[in-house]
């Protein structure tokens, strides 16, 4: 399903995401010539534009199946709804761990 592969999608960024900070962060000792920086603002913004997405999809499945939509089965729209509710719960933890990263920096004495 569409949907599915989405979400895949999405942890396969994170993972790679992962593993693209850890080769930094161990070439941070070294000099490199002048590579292309990861845009923390960009995945981010790609990550939520996927949440957003997969509750557009949900939403849409949804109406489908309240009017009557021959091709959408009832299992299908239970089935997006609950990934909506997992990326969007998954979005909010991600919120709150950088929000509590904030105030941790905030309240560093220097």
């Amino acid at each position: 399903m569409d949907l599915s592969n989405k979400v895949d999608q999405l942890l396969g960024q994170m993972r790679a995401a992962q593993g693209l900070a850890a080769k930094i962060g161990a070439r941070a000792g070294a000099e490199a010539p002048q590579a292309a920086k990861p845009d923390f603002a960009a995945f981010l913004k790609s990550s939520i534009d996927q949440v957003n997405a997969t509750q557009k999809q949900a939403e849409t499945m949804t109406a489908a199946f309240e009017t009557g939509a021959k091709d959408v089965q009832l299992h299908d729209v239970m089935i997006s709804l609950a990934k909506a509710n997992v990326s969007f719960q998954q979005m909010v933890q991600v919120r709150n761990r950088l929000v509590s990263a904030y105030h941790d920096i905030m309240n560093m004495q220097v």
